[in-house]
């Protein structure tokens, strides 16, 4: 097995922005929405679903910044979210749910492979993704939406 990590992202990034009323938010390019259902709405900090009734932003996230495959996308990120502790060689249930898209790179950040598979087919994908020496981290998206969902990095 290889070993490799999960972490949510920081919440102290995002805290102050639910302090901003609408306009500020949509002159930002960000939304604050409320959860209508207990899925669909995957928090990047909590690396879990919102229950319905929770308040979210929708912003973009920087998640690649370096190079030719500089990239951002959409996150949720909740308002009363805490981050998940770290995860040790199991994915998150939020990936564990969707059509995953994995983006693999280099320690320099070059993009050595992509693919697109079934959430739960993803630790196996995992697996034998890490299997090549060359791969420093895997970064999962939702392949329908193409959302950043979080960063497997080897441990």
């Amino acid at each position: 097995m290889h070993a490799y990590r999960i972490d949510g992202l920081a919440p102290d990034a995002f805290a102050p922005l639910f302090a901003l009323d609408d306009e500020a938010l949509r002159a930002h390019g960000m939304r604050r929405v409320v959860a209508d259902s207990p899925r669909g709405y995957p928090c990047r900090v909590s690396l879990s679903e919102a229950a319905a009734g929770e308040t979210l932003l929708l912003l973009t996230f920087e998640h690649h910044r370096d190079g030719p495959y500089r990239a951002s996308g959409p996150i949720f990120v909740r308002e009363r979210g805490e981050r998940a502790p770290t995860l040790r060689n199991r994915l998150p249930e939020l990936l564990r749910s969707r059509r995953l898209s994995l983006r693999v790179y280099d320690a320099e950040g070059w993009l050595l492979q992509a693919r697109v598979c079934e959430g739960e087919q993803g630790e196996a994908a995992v697996e034998e993704i890490l299997a090549d020496p060359r791969v420093a981290r895997i970064d999962a998206h939702n392949a329908a939406y193409g959302c950043f969902l979080c960063r497997i990095e080897r441990d």
